[in-house]
């Protein structure tokens, strides 16, 4: 038992009257490529260019690029949105984050509305905010992939409105991809022969999730950055200091995965797998140093994570698929390690809380 678990930032310009247009999304050339994706010490995670030029300062990138169905374009209505009450007139909007979110999608939605991200039939309605998933949007829970459907959904009407709707890629979304990329396919674990499949069903694999993984699934998992540096905040998924075992900047990092992930080897996505589902690295002694190695080495203040939940992190029993069915309290984010970093894995997964949370916060 290996202890435990990654897209981009964009700025906004200023603020322009908005008409009502119908903005054609041309799907990036990737989603029709052939890609791999043939049939081929915690108790929580075990390791056995578009159409038409897009809204004023949103530098789109191909990773940007929201990908909607399989067709070769899809079109999306892009009514006027009044700028919400309380946001600045120009310049980039508020700054949100959202923990794990393991396949709860009603929970996520109902967590999303009450910050005012989405209105009542779950459209994006907050206008230039900016919005970051910290990974692990699959497993355990009930409807995964209507999680990343939701995501990818909110990413498209974001641009729009002239925020962003973005995400980190967690160690979850390694551990889908290993399972349908090798399957059954002998890896070395490092303590005797693992198989992607065998983790992924022992982590909370859900088959439901299986059965409507397509290739627009996977291409848009496997573009999604580690780490990204906003306002201050280092964001990552894992509370590890492993990025640092793959770069010394953020680009570094995140073009050594996406490099790893694109000679599909299976015994090096296992290694990637393995190493961000590591954890606790700063929560102990030792902790706040850790947390300023990253710090020191990718920029930011404060870093931001998911990953550990905040039970466990507080050294509360209990069990992230959800046996005890009392429940821990969670009210908010945690912060620690001598205020250096926020947890915000609230343990949905155990009947806790699935967490957004608009930074910075005041402790």
């Amino acid at each position: 038992m290996v202890e435990g678990s990654m897209t981009q930032g964009a700025g906004q310009g200023p603020e322009v009257e908005r008409t009502a247009t119908l903005r054609d999304f041309r799907v990036p050339a990737y989603v029709h490529e052939t890609g791999p994706y043939g049939q081929g010490a915690h108790p929580g995670d075990v390791v056995p260019a578009p159409e038409q030029a897009p809204p004023q300062g949103y530098p789109a990138t191909e990773r940007d690029l929201p990908v909607i169905d399989g067709q070769d374009t899809a079109q999306v209505a892009v009514e006027p949105v009044p700028a919400p009450a309380g946001q600045p007139a120009t310049g980039p909007g508020p700054l949100y984050v959202v923990g794990d979110v393991h396949g709860y999608l009603d929970e996520l939605v109902a967590a999303l509305q009450e910050q005012d991200l989405i209105d009542a039939d779950g459209q994006w309605c907050a206008g230039t905010a900016r919005l970051w998933f910290l990974g692990d949007f699959t497993d355990r829970g009930p409807d995964g992939i209507g999680v990343i459907d939701l995501v990818m959904r909110l990413s498209a009407e974001a641009a729009a409105a002239g925020g962003y709707c973005k995400a980190l890629m967690g160690n979850h979304e390694l551990l889908l991809l290993g399972a349908k990329r090798f399957g059954d396919t002998p890896v070395n674990s490092g303590a005797g022969t693992a198989t992607f499949q065998a983790a992924w069903l022992l982590n909370g694999g859900q088959k439901t999730d299986m059965d409507r993984l397509q290739d627009h699934h996977l291409q848009w998992m496997a573009r999604l950055d580690a780490v990204e540096e906003v306002d201050g905040h280092l964001l990552v998924h894992s509370d590890t200091t492993a990025y640092l075992d793959y770069g010394g900047s953020i680009e570094e990092v995140n073009d050594t995965i996406h490099e790893a992930l694109t000679r599909n080897d299976a015994d090096e996505v296992w290694d990637l797998f393995r190493k961000f589902t590591k954890r606790f690295s700063f929560r102990d002694e030792g902790g706040a140093d850790a947390v300023r190695s990253l710090l020191d080495t990718y920029g930011g203040t404060r870093i931001v994570h998911g990953h550990s939940p905040i039970p466990y992190l507080l050294g509360e029993v209990g069990s992230e698929d959800g046996e005890d069915n009392s429940g821990p309290t969670v009210e908010g984010p945690h912060v620690y390690a001598d205020g250096l970093a926020i947890a915000m894995d609230g343990g949905v997964t155990m009947a806790g809380k699935l967490l957004v949370q608009q930074l910075p916060m005041t402790d």
